[in-house]
């Protein structure tokens, strides 16, 4: 405790050691609640996928920095009730709100309008406020990279995909996708399925077992749990391609090939430490390979060493520059020229991405 007590008079000593414990008391508490941080989410965080990734991001973040408490609720519906459980954590104490879905953007806006002091980071939100920040990762890539291991391991070279809506982010994977794999086999098809909304687990049931009908020993899944996806295809004797959560693969021990996955942990250590030390900024971070919140599952034991080692080494070009996703010539499934020979279509813009790329079989509107 840097000060100078004086200690010639008795009497001043007494009050000053009250008055020095209670300081020390003080800056203790400070240390030791830092902070609290409110997280909210649009499902279970059980779900084996987009919610888990992120509590389990959160959980990181709580052992990394023991002197930050955590606040989260699971199970929030967009609109005013999200509004109102991120209200109640401000209330609460929480400085710094993670609004953890992408629906819950406009409501943080409104909360952290009417909240200037308190601190939001949206995933995958496209607009920014003083007080709110984004952040997301570039995930073509990734399921470019996944799409070669795909197209290594099928046996029937069709593959499908049970995708939560038509958005360009989405289309952009499974383009993706796509593409790796017919990278390495030029006969491989992937034929789509949008679901309308990110969770409804009958409803993907009934889409992953009609495209395992048509012939998919693939199936790939862009909805926020895996489980039902890769569940329906380990049941049939196929494969699969997760997405969100590493450990997904349990609920398909045999059938899974790999998946892309969102470890949030170190990220969200660096949000919680940026507001502590006063040198958070609002911006839009957007990752990629190289990022520690990005990353590709484990492979699983159908997959060939070829394929691992062509992914490996694919994934290296990627960080170096080396190699483009869409790189064209490139036609979208109705034979419509996208990109000319020579060109490329750059990761940057995939937000305008609205069409699917020659071999998949599906409509995007």
């Amino acid at each position: 405790f840097p000060v100078s007590w004086p200690t010639s008079c008795p009497r001043f000593n007494k009050t000053s050691n009250r008055v020095r414990h209670y300081c020390q008391s003080f800056i203790l508490l400070c240390i030791v609640v830092g902070l609290k941080v409110g997280i909210i989410h649009i499902g279970s965080i059980h779900d084996a996928g987009y919610n888990q990734a992120h509590s389990e991001g959160v959980q990181t973040m709580k052992k990394n920095l023991p002197n930050v408490e955590v606040i989260q609720v699971e199970n929030v519906p967009e609109g005013a009730d999200a509004e109102r459980v991120m209200e109640n954590m401000i209330k609460q104490g929480a400085k710094l709100i993670i609004p953890a879905s992408f629906g819950f953007l406009d409501p943080a806006l409104k909360v952290a309008k009417k909240y200037p002091e308190v601190k939001f980071v949206h995933p995958g939100g496209y607009k920014l406020a003083p007080n709110l920040g984004t952040y997301w990762a570039s995930t073509p890539e990734a399921f470019y990279l996944a799409g070669i291991a795909a197209g290594k391991t099928t046996k029937t070279n069709k593959a499908g995909y049970v995708v939560a809506l038509p958005i360009s982010f989405f289309l952009a994977n499974i383009n993706a996708f796509h593409l790796g794999a017919r990278s390495v086999n030029p006969k491989f098809e992937t034929r789509v399925v949008f679901m309308g909304t990110f969770m409804d687990a009958p409803k993907e049931a009934i889409a992953a077992s009609a495209l395992l009908d048509m012939g998919a020993d693939v199936l790939g899944v862009i909805v926020d749990s895996p489980i039902t996806v890769v569940q329906a295809a380990e049941k049939r004797g196929a494969y699969s391609v997760g997405y969100h959560y590493l450990g997904a693969q349990k609920f398909a021990p045999k059938g899974w090939i790999s998946g892309i996955a969102f470890t949030w942990g170190e990220l969200y250590t660096r949000f919680a430490k940026a507001v502590m030390d006063g040198s958070w900024k609002s911006e839009g971070l957007f990752g990629n390979l190289t990022s520690d919140y990005l990353t590709i599952a484990p492979f699983g034991p159908a997959v060939p060493a070829d394929a691992i080692k062509l992914v490996n080494s694919t994934k290296q070009e990627f960080i170096a520059g080396k190699k483009n996703v869409f790189q064209g010539p490139l036609k979208d499934n109705k034979g419509a020229e996208r990109v000319k020979a020579g060109e490329a279509f750059p990761l940057q813009a995939i937000g305008k991405m609205d069409w699917l790329v020659e071999g998949v079989v599906g409509q995007p509107k």
